[in-house]
């Protein structure tokens, strides 16, 4: 069983700061790309920021040089720092990973998805 939990989410005042976690835990044979998405109210889910394996790094433009995506491969964790939050980034937010099982005979890779952290920016 493979389990992706985000956390740190929250209440910030335009401006503020947070920094969100993500773990992924199970029978975890290896995890490949990681990342943040959001979903806003009445809106679809989108994109905010990936990491390879290699540490290269994807940003939506509405983010960049305001977050910033790490990751601890040995952790198995994804972090995403958010700077200079503005009330536009209110969004419930996700962690992503494609995440590699061992099944008898074979190596399968999926995608999983956390549960959801919200985070809310206020004037």
């Amino acid at each position: 069983q493979v389990q992706v939990v985000e956390s740190g989410g929250g209440l910030v005042q335009s401006g503020g700061s947070l920094r969100l976690s993500c773990v992924a835990s199970g029978n975890i044979f290896a995890v490949g790309t990681m990342g943040w998405y959001r979903q806003g109210p009445g809106n679809q889910r989108n994109l905010v920021a990936l990491i390879h394996t290699n540490d290269l790094t994807n940003y939506s433009d509405s983010v960049k040089g305001r977050f910033t995506i790490s990751r601890d491969a040995a952790k198995k964790s994804a972090f995403l720092q958010m700077d200079n939050l503005k009330l536009e980034d209110t969004a419930v937010y996700y962690c992503h990973a494609r995440i590699t099982i061992k099944e008898p005979g074979r190596l399968r890779e999926s995608d999983y998805w956390g549960q959801g952290t919200q985070v809310t920016v206020s004037s």
